[in-house]
């Protein structure tokens, strides 16, 4: 049971978290109790209000250790926090408390034979920008790299820059380990290996507070930035799976975006033809060729393939800034009446039924589709743009994507069973009993916890194999 914030003396917690730097000014409190979640509407309106109490910033392992038995002894919900660029209210404290900031917590360990070993609070860019001159880059990593930590993207993504060649990060040998500290009067850390760090990976810090991750890399490549228009998005999509499954060309990013967001991006105006469907990819630079080919082949155009130096030289943003929810975001700059949905294409190879839906859909959800690996397999995703109006339209553009065969993974909700799980992971709420038997980590991120927490961790575990 965690402690209600208003009954806890804040400035004798601070005390106690010395030598930890705090930080106790209202207004920075306020900012870091916010993540990306304004991307939703709906979570707007829900989470706008929540704030944590306190911030402390533990520079190591044993900082946080310290941060994690106060919290026990004073029965404190506690809310682990990266860069903060979640989407879905994952780093908002629902119930206040102590928000632990791992940024300060940022070395890279150690750089070997196709991995990397860091601290949870490291960037993602600072990965890549070390991992570089030694032959190595990241197997994948978000599109916003520049502020997401390594462990924010541990415990709460799944895909990115990347992913196409190198799978999803739950893919097997993705994340090749991860220690995480238990929340108890001496908190204990645990090293999990391989498949079994996936107890802990997408959990959202509910079940442990990761320290170290071990990820797996792969030898740099020479890429280059291409971006392709075309006359229709059905064209769009069609050479863009094309892309994805031709293997030899090696893509590390493939996206499609309909025009009408690709006019939410200034910053490429006059270096693509204007009022096109736009496909965004990372190539090899030997691929090029390919890439154009294959581009020409479906009707399209290629507008820019640039080197690192020659993308710098005229001053255009990486191209993984025009995919993923970086898409998203271009558009909320210019207008926050916009927002989004996670969609699963149930056959990636079917450009009629995305051209189909599209028009099924209207004219007020515009698609955007990423190219992803699940176990061995091209899959596509959509992230719309959806103009949103009120819940009762979102819904209805919901029932319209399942009603032709596709997925719903709601991002408009902010428990961990509410969007792409679906379901409970039990699996994972036996290692919270295991890691957090207080249940004092996220406190109101999981719907199903309360109903479960009186149980031993075997037996939380045993109900997956009955769901």
């Amino acid at each position: 049971m965690t402690g209600t914030s208003d009954q806890i003396d804040w400035g004798k917690i601070a005390q106690a978290l010395a030598p930890v730097e705090i930080i106790d000014e209202p207004v920075l409190v306020k900012k870091r109790s916010r993540d990306f979640f304004w991307y939703s509407p709906l979570l707007n309106a829900q989470l706008k209000k929540c704030f944590g109490d306190l911030v402390a910033r533990p520079k190591n392992r044993d900082e946080l250790a310290h941060c994690l038995a106060v919290a026990y002894a004073n029965d404190l919900p506690v809310v682990l926090r990266g860069g903060g660029t979640g989407n879905y209210g994952q780093a908002v404290p629902l119930q206040g408390g102590l928000i632990v900031e791992t940024t300060g917590m940022n070395r890279i360990l150690e750089i070997g034979e196709g991995f990397v070993r860091v601290e949870a609070g490291a960037l993602m860019a600072e990965i890549n920008r070390a991992l570089n001159p030694e032959g190595w880059e990241m197997a994948m990593f978000p599109s916003t790299q520049d502020i997401a930590t390594v462990g924010g993207f541990v415990a709460g993504g799944s895909a990115g820059i990347g992913s196409i060649a190198n799978g999803a990060l739950r893919e097997k040998g993705n994340i090749i380990s991860l220690s995480a500290l238990s929340v108890e009067e001496m908190p204990q850390e645990r090293v999990f290996d391989a498949e079994d760090a996936l107890q802990i990976h997408h959990a959202w810090g509910l079940n442990g507070a990761i320290t170290e991750v071990t990820l797996r890399t792969v030898p740099t490549r020479n890429w280059i930035g291409c971006m392709a228009t075309f006359d229709s998005y059905r064209d769009t999509y069609a050479a863009g799976y094309d892309l994805a499954v031709t293997a030899e060309l090696g893509c590390k990013l493939c996206s499609t975006v309909d025009a009408r967001i690709v006019e939410y991006f200034p910053r490429l105006k006059g270096h693509i033809r204007e009022g096109k469907h736009l496909l965004v990819a990372m190539v090899p630079d030997e691929e090029v060729e390919g890439f154009r080919s294959l581009t020409e082949k479906r009707g399209g155009h290629v507008d820019l393939a640039l080197s690192e130096t020659e993308r710098e030289a005229r001053y255009i943003p990486h191209v993984f800034e025009f995919s993923y929810n970086h898409t998203t975001l271009q558009v909320l700059k210019a207008d926050r009446s916009a927002t989004y949905q996670q969609i699963g294409v149930s056959d990636p190879a079917n450009a009629d039924a995305i051209a189909a839906i599209g028009k099924a859909l209207g004219n007020d959800v515009w698609q955007h589709h990423e190219f992803a690996k699940v176990d061995g397999s091209v899959t596509a995703f959509d992230l719309p743009i959806i103009w949103f109006t009120d819940e009762e339209r979102l819904r209805e553009i919901d029932a319209t994507y399942e009603a032709a065969g596709f997925s719903v993974a709601d991002a408009h909700s902010y428990h961990v069973e509410g969007g792409g799980l679906k379901n409970a992971d039990y699996r994972h709420l036996a290692w919270k009993k295991r890691m957090d038997p207080k249940g004092l980590l996220n406190p109101g991120k999981s719907r199903v916890w309360e109903s479960v927490k009186h149980l031993a961790p075997d037996e939380i575990e045993a109900m997956a194999d009955r769901s």
